[in-house]
Order: structure tokens, then sequence, then C-alpha cells
């Protein structure tokens, strides 16, 4: 459980209930310079929210060597598909340097938003905003993406 979670930017603002919700969800996990967080192909089980560190995402076409699409720093998401239901991770993460961060099943996180309706979309919205920062209008595109996985 993490106790601070409205101190988080993601979370700051968020309803107490909501939040309540949250805490028990979430853990705080470490990982060393170098290592792989998540691997392409693997089970997608965890969303992670960077609080401190930079990881780098990359991806490996089946014919190819491993390319770095972007780098996620403090602050921003990674492991979208444990949240979107899809069952494999399509890239890989790998800490750049020391990350400190926080992760959530997305099985948990799906099921949150089923069984509190209000509270889910409070945390769709947050979720949808934490990256639809990197395009123009992808808000709404987001969300729906998110939504289909929690709706099954």
């Amino acid at each position: 459980m993490v106790p601070d979670l409205e101190l988080l930017p993601l979370f700051r603002g968020l309803e107490a209930k909501h939040l309540a919700l949250l805490r028990p969800l979430f853990e705080r996990v470490r990982f060393a310079a170098g290592a792989t967080v998540v691997e392409q192909g693997e089970a997608a089980e965890y969303l992670y929210l960077i609080e401190e560190g930079r990881i780098a995402i990359c991806y490996k076409p089946y014919d190819g060597e491993s390319i770095t699409i972007t780098h996620v720093e403090a602050g921003g998401l990674f492991g979208w598909s444990a949240v979107v239901g899809s069952p494999h991770y399509t890239s890989s993460g790998v800490a750049v340097e020391e990350v400190k961060a926080l992760r959530v099943r997305g099985s948990d996180l799906r099921r949150l938003c089923l069984k509190h309706p209000e509270a889910g979309v409070a945390i769709l919205d947050r979720l949808a905003d934490a990256v639809s920062t990197r395009w123009k209008d992808a808000h709404q595109q987001i969300r729906a993406v998110i939504k289909s996985g929690i709706d099954g």
C-alpha cells in the first residue's frame, strides 16, 4: 500500500474516497540501472508510474535489432498493455538509471473501475491525460482504448 499517493502529480486533487480505493493496489518497486523492467512478449501484468529515474522503451521487430522508441521519466507511465487488457507487453522497458516506481496490477485496476464506476471515470481520465499530452487531441482516443480494455 502507498500511503502518500495524493502527493504524486497524477493523483493530486483526486477525491479522498477514490484515493482510498487506489492505495491498497499500488506498491513501490526499485530497479537498478540496466535492469529490464518489462520484456516485450511477456505477460502484461503491471502498469508502472515512475517516481525517480528513467526508462528506455524498446521495440524489437521480428526481423531486426531492438530499437529505442522513447524514454519515460519521472511522472511518466509505462506498461500500458496491462491496463488495456493486452495479454503481452508490446515493447520492453529498460532502466537507463536507477528507477523508483509505483506499480499496479492491470487486472486490479480494471476490477476497481468496474466495481466503482465513479472512481473508474476519474482514474481513467487521469491516466488518459498522462499520455495524451504526448500528441495532439489524443485524450479521447487514449480513454477509449483504456475503457475498451476494462470493458473487455
